[in-house]
């Protein structure tokens, strides 16, 4: 948000909330806050420390409220026109919600400030866009994904459904044993060489599938999301480079200025002296 332009009167207090000093601060007490929050599920830590814990939890909401108060007030309508400002808005309003009675299950809500870590820290905000950035491409891939496995779910119901009904009885069966073949969770030992015990060639189906998506598909998840990074990364340094540019035009044309009133300011000097 430090690219909105504002009135006078509030550039003193954009410069305090826009500070390295404010914002590391602020990193500080989220990651004090996690580490509260993270103790209140000990019950050990909370037989001795509950109410201090309480305590810091509470003045961390506080200040909190303080420092999204006082981005609000200097960027108004600006503020909800970026992403991460209404992000950090929800995740401190939900806070403010009473956790009580059905509303309990808001109070496992509060970790969710944790996540202004991706807000407040620039390269994680770099990561977040370029996952962003790369969401239409992973269209594409998920659905070759789901095209791999339903053909794949298919072949081994008819294959091996009828000896291993648990595994394979049922498309959707089949569908979740290949996804946990897909990320390697026991898929030799659990579930392949069992299969293999009565198919012996079996293997001729289960390592081509590992092949294609595990080492194939997912690696082009990986692929394009470097690949977005990078052009967010190129994208980012082409618009340094132009404003470097816009700022040396601009030097240049100011120098510029200043030598024709010099000139002038000497042809002046000269005809005085002259009379």
């Amino acid at each position: 948000m430090s690219a909105v332009s504002l009135p006078q009167p509030r550039k003193g207090l954009r410069v305090f909330v826009e500070s390295k000093g404010f914002n590391h601060a602020v990193t500080a007490l989220i990651i004090i806050n996690a580490i509260t929050l993270g103790l209140e599920t000990s019950q050990t830590v909370m037989t001795f420390a509950a109410p201090l814990l309480y305590f810091i939890d509470r003045t961390a909401l506080i200040i909190f409220t303080i420092e999204i108060s006082l981005r609000i007030w200097v960027y108004r309508a600006n503020y909800f026109k970026d992403f991460w400002g209404i992000f950090d808005f929800l995740v401190v309003a939900i806070a403010w919600i009473p956790a009580s009675g059905p509303l309990s299950v808001l109070r496992a809500l509060r970790i969710l400030r944790v996540l202004r870590l991706v807000s407040i820290v620039p390269q994680m905000r770099k990561v977040v866009g370029a996952l962003l950035h790369s969401l239409p491409g992973m269209g594409s891939i998920v659905a070759v994904l789901l095209l791999v496995f339903y053909v794949g779910a298919v072949m081994a119901t008819k294959l091996f459904g009828a000896d291993f009904p648990d595994w394979f009885g049922s498309i959707g069966a089949s569908m979740y044993t290949l996804f946990q073949i897909m990320t390697l969770e026991s898929w030799s030992m659990g579930i392949v060489r069992p299969v293999m015990q009565e198919y012996p060639l079996a293997w001729l189906f289960f390592v081509p599938f590992i092949i294609v998506t595990s080492f194939a598909v997912l690696n082009l998840f990986i692929a394009l999301v470097v690949n977005s990074m990078q052009s967010l990364h190129d994208q980012t340094t082409e618009s340094v480079r132009e404003e470097a540019l816009i700022a040396h035009d601009e030097r240049e044309a100011l120098q510029h200025q200043l030598a024709r009133i010099s000139d002038d300011l000497e042809k002046i000097r000269a005809e005085v002296a002259r009379r």
